[in-house]
């Protein structure tokens, strides 16, 4: 299971992708209670990916595979999986369930949205769950279209990410909202602080520039689904 980016040169004008990782993604301490904290849903998140296609034959690739809750569930409904991470505390703990798991059809992949290059067969399914929004929104943009590249025709792309769908008259009032409904502390929760820290230092956007840059990307919005906070967005984006 290598760790590479790829032997391509990195241009020197390209975003510093883990210096945009998120200071808590590259912090051992953090890692480590990762799964206590966020819960990815990965069964119930295979099962929608298998109604759109995913199968024994597919190729998966997943961006900001994190700890590897997807991506340990997936592996054994795929062919192939490749996970894609700019941490490598991240690439260290999910190393350690794999090899604990005894999971082969799984390649590492220490990069980003904007430095993975794919080898291999072209994608079925590429999922992607709270990591697009450290790129501003130029390089969401960049990074949709070489997703783009790296689907087959007819391809999915499975997003989550905090998108906001509110109003931006609101957004003062719901930022506060949000960010007061945070727990007193991150040891078990995601505390005031940390979303107040999301908010201010990542790069979260509306839901009225990102579907139509998908769009613009050749992708097909074909479901948009808004968490009740209107926070959140789930994506099926369809490579056209």
């Amino acid at each position: 299971m290598p760790a590479t980016s790829g032997s391509d040169p990195i241009p020197s004008w390209l975003l510093d992708e883990v210096a945009s990782a998120g200071r808590e993604n590259l912090d051992p301490a953090h890692v480590a209670r990762y799964d206590d904290k966020e819960d990815a849903g990965a069964e119930e998140e295979i099962t929608a990916c298998e109604a759109l296609g995913i199968g024994p034959l597919s190729t998966v690739v997943e961006f900001g595979s994190g700890t590897g809750q997807f991506t340990t569930a997936v592996a054994s409904r795929c062919a192939r999986v490749v996970a894609v991470d700019v941490s490598a505390v991240m690439q260290d703990r999910l190393r350690t369930k794999l090899n604990d798991e005894g999971v082969t059809n799984v390649d590492q992949v220490q990069a980003g949205f904007l430095t993975y290059r794919h080898t291999g067969e072209p994608a079925d399914f590429v999922y992607s769950r709270f990591a697009l929004h450290h790129l501003p929104d130029f390089w969401k943009a960049f990074a949709l279209h070489r997703i783009h590249g790296i689907l087959r025709q007819g391809g999915i792309f499975r997003l989550w990410d905090v998108v906001f769908s509110f109003e931006p008259g609101d957004s003062a009032e719901r930022i506060e909202r949000w960010c007061s409904a945070g727990a007193p502390s991150a040891e078990d929760d995601w505390s005031r602080a940390e979303l107040e820290e999301h908010v201010r230092d990542e790069h979260s956007t509306f839901s009225w520039i990102l579907e139509p840059m998908a769009v613009r990307c050749g992708f097909t919005v074909e479901s948009a689904d808004y968490s009740d906070d209107q926070f959140l967005a789930k994506y099926v984006l369809r490579r056209t």
